[in-house]
């Protein structure tokens, strides 16, 4: 089962994601060009993260697990908050973590997107 940290890895793992606490040092927001894909609050038990997330795609994640929740103080359409009770696999977590990040991203601009993409280079 993941941890806090485990999640906070995951996020930062992926390509020009940095870690933020606009909110207070209670939530671990991590960005990708300015723009959040997850938060995670800080010493929750169980560990939870909120992962923005396709309005139909979100229901259904909802329908199948009850770990799924609307998004704990965001859009409630855009936003799903996953509770790390051990209902869910890691693999799963893991790819709600891809498309919340891949949906930010395609909502960045062009140049960012280059910009992004050149940090591999």
């Amino acid at each position: 089962m993941l941890t806090e940290m485990d999640l906070r890895d995951l996020c930062l793992a992926q390509r020009g994601a940095i870690e933020d606490f606009p909110f207070g040092e209670d939530v671990r927001v991590i960005k990708v060009r300015g723009k959040m894909f997850a938060l995670i609050p800080v010493g929750s038990d169980p560990a939870s993260i909120s992962l923005k997330c396709d309005p139909l795609l979100a229901q259904a994640m909802r329908d199948t697990y009850e770990a799924v929740q609307p998004g704990y103080h965001l859009s409630k359409k855009h936003w799903n908050t996953v509770t790390i009770d051990g209902s869910i696999p890691d693999n799963e977590i893991q790819d709600m973590i891809d498309l919340s990040y891949d949906l930010v991203v395609k909502g960045l601009t062009k140049k960012e997107r280059a910009e992004l993409a050149a940090l591999d280079e």
